[in-house]
């Protein structure tokens, strides 16, 4: 008989059961009727990695996935999660589609190109730094009934009686802009100093000891278009330029002038 000293050691102490979440939104899936309509209000198409956040049986991500695109179905419920996979197994587009068992709040959307919702407007809400904080500009979002709050939509369009939403994730313009422009009568050296509030562009233009404000500014991903005072002259600007970090670039022209518009860059510091 062995020793005390001999005997085996005991099990170890294993941490408790962390029991399973619970799902935040019921479960209502997507009508087929509509999510071909979702995917067109996104235009979904083969360059394109969608996630469906609530995914349910997987319709929406299988459906994007027979477009040529890649996608992620996120849902909370593993019993879902098996029926994403089971309906893509039939459809026949499984090395197109996976489904992770997550939360919404946790899944890592870095990758996407377009996020789709059918949630409430709490969850949408809550939802909405997190896609403008990890979506890359020019990202699209489409939410099946239900807004954003203050967020207002770049596109909405009515099918089957229902209202869907689109917005782009805009470009992070705020900050101080060195601005030169070609104008017809003499090279102009301006300074944009921005803010921004969702799509919408405010803030204040610099040049020639004097200072005017932006009257209209919008952004629709990386594109951008501002209108505003010219500080030197007085005559209404309209300028579109095309964003990115740290540069932008585009053309610019006297507003209702129908003469050929000049080319305008500017640049901040990263």
């Amino acid at each position: 008989m062995p020793s005390l000293a001999q005997a085996p050691a005991p099990w170890p102490r294993t941490t408790p059961r962390v029991p399973p979440r619970k799902p935040i939104v019921p479960y209502v899936p997507t009508a087929e009727s509509l999510v071909e309509s979702m995917l067109d209000l996104a235009q979904v198409g083969p360059n394109d990695v969608l996630y469906d956040l609530g995914c349910g049986d997987g319709r929406i991500v299988i459906a994007a996935a027979r477009r040529g695109a890649r996608g992620v179905g996120v849902d909370i419920d593993r019993l879902r999660v098996r029926e994403g996979h089971w309906n893509a197994d039939r459809a026949g587009v499984t090395d197109r589609v996976r489904f992770v068992r997550d939360s919404l709040y946790d899944v890592d959307l870095r990758p996407a190109t377009v996020v789709t919702l059918f949630l409430l407007p709490s969850i949408n809400k809550n939802l909405r730094p997190k896609l403008l904080r990890e979506l890359r500009t020019g990202s699209r979002i489409v939410s099946n009934y239900f807004d954003m709050a203050d967020w207002p939509p770049d596109a909405r369009n009515e099918a089957w009686g229902r209202l869907l939403y689109l917005w782009i994730v805009p470009a992070w313009v705020e900050g101080r802009w060195k601005c030169l422009m070609n104008a017809p009568d003499g090279r102009r050296h301006l300074t944009l100093n921005l803010t921004r509030q969702y799509q919408q562009v405010t803030g204040t233009v610099q040049g020639d000891r004097r200072e005017t404000r932006v009257e209209a500014g919008r952004l629709s991903g990386d594109r951008f278009t501002l209108r505003f005072p010219d500080p030197a002259t007085g005559v209404r600007l309209e300028c579109e330029a095309t964003i990115g970090s740290s540069q932008l670039r585009g053309t610019a022209r006297a507003a209702g002038d129908g003469a050929a518009p000049w080319p305008w860059c500017g640049w901040r510091r990263p």
